[in-house]
């Protein structure tokens, strides 16, 4: 099949794009034709090397976790989905090797759940990392309820995007930080924008006199020590960036592959409570023009890279 891969870590040039060897299809996994691959920053620091203490590389790699595509063939123990079944997937293993940048990717059953009818293949494969992330943390780390008032930093990108909505559901007051450029995306989905820089705790201060109950870090470092400073007595803080959130007494988060959230997921952007912001799609052959894209660090909701089938 064609894919991505990479025989070493480095920069965008160490991808290429040809044949590699077809996934074989476990009892627990479920083969399924791609349609469209969403990308994510880890994806370009899995490629660099930083999480080389945490997951072993076997080279090649083909990069990329989130998935949105047609099953061909369920493995032998997976009764829960058939072929033609329209599936979305956070498909991470513990170790790099057989991503969804490719034609066909072999998919864990608990990495997968139905696509939402209401989105395209495109916008299906921006929801599962970013949006399982968001879900995780706002519902579970940092407990978002009614009334809570919530700091989302990057509130323009695809966690944070997701993160704003998730919270505006849960019936929270949301403040958001973005370039001003991004203002008017956010305030569309419920936010009330701040820009990033100097004077950041001022500005968010204004809006929040008395703090903020629970604040959402996807920066790290100077911006995780604000959000620290701007919480309200017995405020929550978690960070999906920075371990030195622990020592702040928040939590730190990454997401872990879980079929019920989802599913629950799906059946958000189903109901019209989570959309997805596709900024750009590229073709597959054309993946390492996605990721010189992505690793700006100015991308407004997600980067999507498709595979164009003929039938």
């Amino acid at each position: 099949m064609k894919a991505i891969s990479y025989h070493a870590y480095g920069g965008p040039e160490v991808l290429e794009y040809g044949d590699v060897r077809d996934p074989k299809v476990g009892p627990d996994s479920v083969l399924v034709k791609v349609r469209a691959a969403a990308l994510n920053p880890v994806d370009h620091k899995c490629r660099e090397g930083h999480l080389d203490q945490a997951l072993d590389a076997v080279f090649p790699v083909v990069p990329g976790w989130d998935v949105a595509g047609v099953v061909v063939q369920p493995g032998v123990a997976v009764p829960e989905f058939a072929v033609g079944d329209e599936v979305i997937g956070y498909v991470r293993e513990d170790f790099l090797s057989r991503g969804t940048l490719a034609e066909y990717v072999a998919a864990p059953v608990r990495t997968l759940a139905r696509k939402p009818r209401n989105l395209s293949f495109a916008e299906a494969a921006g929801l599962p990392l970013a949006g399982l992330t968001a879900l995780q943390v706002i519902d579970k780390a940092l407990a978002v309820t009614e009334g809570d008032t919530v700091l989302v930093h990057a509130a323009a990108g695809g966690v944070g995007s997701f993160a704003v909505q998730l919270a505006r559901h849960a019936g929270a007051r949301v403040i958001g930080t973005a370039s001003e450029r991004n203002h008017a995306y956010l305030r569309d989905l419920g936010a009330e924008p701040v820009e990033y820089g100097d004077g950041l705790a001022g500005r968010v201060s204004a809006l929040a006199p008395d703090g903020v109950d629970a604040a959402f870090d996807t920066i790290g470092g100077a911006t995780l020590k604000t959000s620290a400073d701007l919480l309200a007595p017995g405020g929550r803080l978690a960070s999906v960036a920075d371990g030195a959130v622990v020592d702040l007494g928040g939590q730190y988060c990454f997401v872990r592959p879980d079929a019920e959230d989802l599913t629950r997921l799906t059946e958000l952007a189903e109901q019209g409570v989570l959309t997805v912001s596709v900024q750009e799609t590229f073709p597959l052959d054309r993946a390492a023009d996605a990721f010189r894209l992505i690793e700006q660090g100015r991308t407004r909701g997600k980067i999507v890279v498709t595979v164009d089938w003929a039938e």
